[in-house]
């Protein structure tokens, strides 16, 4: 496995050790001097370039709001989204790694003076794993978002939340979450200085679980699927007043995916590859990436080009999948998930057409991943690439895998995919499907029976 540094510059060759985030209380070494050096004309000019958010729009009849946690238009309860200010490649590249040298294009008035240091994940260029599945060198990259704080991408969109969160005066910070969201909630309210309140399924993972109460949280598992604690999230909002980040503060949690756009542009030397593929759980992360793409387009900051995107979903819980592969706009909840891929496994997305819209304009596709599909793919990425996906980011080399095999994607094609969470947060999950995992040669994996320490024994194995 090697880095791609063919497509990145020195600048990003320190991204992966990441570093605290850029603000009042953290120097950045490429910063002008303070204020009180300049007098008054530098204070006013960095008031001109501090980043303005100008309110909400709704995404489906474009009404416009005042900033606040509101998260459904009340005229026709569609989602909101964040309206924002301008930003150059000069602004960005003075600052230093992690989300906030986005600043511009993110929907906070300012960088957090506290806070985890989150992004600037490495992208690896991938020979070994492409060529397995049918890709020319050099031509596929995986973001290695398994390298955040707490594990996964989730501390992305967690951090704008919480910044906003302290900005409304918020005291509590909770979340309703299918497992990562849980520790990246805890872990981000722990570095600011709020409570945390965590719902999940009363079946998450022992490791999640225990991950958010790691760092001091209140957990309350629920019995019943992610909709429910959906549900119940919602009303305890209302009864509360707390803020939940992927509820009332929703609009502003959703912008945190597009960051991942942000550095993959970078990171390609400031342009848009040919195809994406990412996992699908509410769709949030699958659509925000490409209006990432659109916000940088827009501002000027790469040329446009058609970019592919590919959804993956497990097959236990897929109504987005269904729905393309039956050619419908109806995307059907699933009651009852059975599938190992905890973490994706929402019946009810709301970001679902939203996906479906987008794979279908774009020439993409959203797959279906079978559970042992899935833990095939979280081996071979390891085997080939040294990367430790939980079951999301097996379910996206298997998506990857696929569309490659259908034709969706071509061996020249430049493709990312997003490889979203740890894989220590799921450590049975690669072994699904697997009987008796003892190796059958040299290199093949597995795990041997116990031998007696001696050489003869290593060989009557078979390990010889």
């Amino acid at each position: 496995m090697t880095t791609d540094t063919s497509t990145t510059d020195s600048r990003h060759q320190a991204w992966s050790t990441m570093s605290v985030p850029v603000g009042p209380g953290h120097a950045d070494p490429a910063a002008p001097p303070p204020a009180s050096q300049r007098g008054a004309e530098y204070a006013a000019e960095r008031a001109a370039d501090r980043p303005r958010v100008a309110g909400l729009r709704c995404r489906n009849c474009g009404r416009a709001e005042e900033t606040g946690p509101s998260f459904v238009c009340p005229q026709c309860f569609g989602p909101f989204e964040v309206v924002r200010a301008q930003v150059s490649r000069a602004k960005v590249e003075a600052r230093g790694p992690g989300i906030w040298r986005y600043l511009e294009l993110l929907p906070v008035d300012e960088a957090p003076s506290r806070g985890l240091a989150v992004g600037s994940t490495p992208l690896i260029r991938a020979d070994r794993l492409g060529k397995e599945i049918g890709l020319a060198a050099g031509r596929l990259h995986l973001k290695d978002d398994t390298r955040n704080p707490t594990l996964s991408f989730k501390d992305r969109v967690v951090a704008i939340a919480a910044a906003r969160a302290v900005q409304f005066g918020f005291d509590t910070l909770a979340c309703a979450s299918t497992g990562n969201l849980a520790g990246a909630t805890a872990a981000a309210a722990a570095a600011i200085g709020l409570r945390a309140v965590v719902f999940v399924p009363a079946n998450l993972e022992p490791a999640k679980i225990d991950h958010a109460l790691s760092y001091g949280a209140t957990v309350v598992p629920v019995n019943g699927t992610y909709d429910d604690i959906n549900r119940l999230s919602l009303e305890i909002a209302d009864e509360e007043g707390w803020a939940f980040v992927n509820v009332n503060l929703r609009p502003y949690y959703a912008e945190g995916s597009k960051t991942l756009a942000f550095e993959v542009a970078e990171q390609l030397g400031w342009r848009l590859p040919d195809a994406i593929v990412a996992p699908i759980a509410s769709g949030s992360l699958f659509t925000k990436v490409a209006r990432g793409f659109e916000d940088l387009v827009a501002a000027g900051l790469v040329e446009d080009k058609p970019v592919r995107f590919i959804g993956a979903q497990a097959a236990g819980c897929s109504p987005v999948a269904q729905a393309f592969a039956e050619g419908t706009d109806e995307i059907r909840p699933v009651r009852n998930p059975d599938t190992i891929v905890r973490s994706l496994a929402i019946g009810s997305p709301a970001d679902g057409r939203y996906s479906l819209a987008l794979a279908r304009r774009t020439g993409g596709s959203i797959e279906s991943i079978p559970d042992q599909a899935t833990a095939a793919a979280i081996r071979r990425l390891g085997r080939t690439e040294g990367i430790f996906a939980e079951t999301a980011g097996g379910v996206t080399v298997a998506g990857l895998e696929q569309a490659v095999a259908r034709g969706l994607i071509g061996p020249d094609d430049e493709v990312v995919a997003l490889i979203t969470g740890n894989g220590v947060k799921t450590p049975d999950a690669k072994w699904f499907g697997v009987e008796d995992a003892v190796p059958g040669h040299a290199g093949a994996g597995g795990l041997a029976a116990a031998i007696e320490p001696s050489y003869s024994a290593f060989v009557r194995a078979g390990l010889a």
